[in-house]
């Protein structure tokens, strides 16, 4: 009897012992460390001429990675191409990881000459002389005229621009602007100048012409018709048709729940 007692009392005890063990934390050990510092990302630029607008960015530093903000759009890799549009000097970001931090360095690349030709939409859009620009009204108006070229559409349809569920400004209520113009150049910058009126005071902006997506952001000013709750408060527009002599700007969902439509021609 005694040494059942005991072999039942030593088997409790290794039993509390494993209970024990199975309790203990597990312990991680595996911590991300940095591969270098900020100050050891090679970030390079590459102009094919000396001065050109052709510009190739790459982040060559190893065991690095994120991705380039290259003003027109963001390329998710270590090394991207692409023509730019604006002479003067350009400002490139690197957003990445070193490991165990995140990180942004910039690198200034300067333009001389716009060597290699730009995509068809900047030219439609500011004219041949970029820095001179163009500048875009009301196709219609500024009276209601029973023309469509500020009217609400369906909402979330970019394909259904052409409908006018109102046709606001050529049955009865044009914007308050409609008489205004606004210009777009490429004189040291992607510039934006908004004018409610022939005598009006200028506002000035910039904006971002995404060819690729067929957006147009403006930043810091209003596009003509942008008065609530017709425009988009982030200033981002779908293009639905963009040449020398039309502009159709849509925006999907406007503050009264509509899609909205914009023609503009130039002035």
């Amino acid at each position: 009897m005694k040494n059942n007692g005991l072999i039942i009392l030593r088997s409790f005890i290794a039993t509390l012992f494993l209970v024990s063990l199975g309790c203990e934390p597990i312990e991680d050990r595996d911590y991300l460390e940095n591969t270098t510092d900020v100050a050891g990302v090679q970030l390079v630029a590459t102009q094919s001429t000396a001065g050109g607008n052709k510009i190739e960015l790459n982040m060559a530093s190893p065991g690095v990675t994120g991705y380039w903000d290259y003003n027109l759009g963001r390329a998710y890799s270590d090394k991207v191409e692409f023509v730019y549009p604006i002479p003067g000097t350009a400002t490139f970001t690197f957003t990445g990881t070193l490991g165990a931090e995140f990180f942004t360095k910039t690198i200034d690349v300067q333009i001389d000459q716009l060597d290699s030709a730009l995509d068809q939409d900047w030219y439609d859009l500011v004219s041949d002389n970029t820095s001179e620009g163009k500048t875009w009204v009301f196709n219609g108006g500024p009276s209601p005229d029973g023309g469509r070229w500020w009217y609400m559409s369906p909402p979330n349809d970019p394909g259904a621009w052409a409908t006018a569920w109102w046709n606001a400004a050529g049955d009865c209520c044009p914007p308050a602007d409609a008489a205004g113009s606004m210009k777009f150049d490429l004189d040291g910058g992607a510039n934006f100048t908004y004018y409610s009126g022939p005598d009006a005071t200028p506002q000035s902006g910039n904006f971002v012409l995404d060819v690729a997506n067929q957006t147009l952001k403006i930043n810091n000013a209003n596009i003509l018709g942008a008065e609530e709750p017709r425009g988009n408060p982030d200033g981002l527009y779908t293009i639905i048709s963009l040449t020398e002599d039309e502009m159709v700007l849509y925006v999907a969902n406007n503050g009264g729940g509509t899609g909205w439509t914009w023609i503009f021609r130039p002035e």
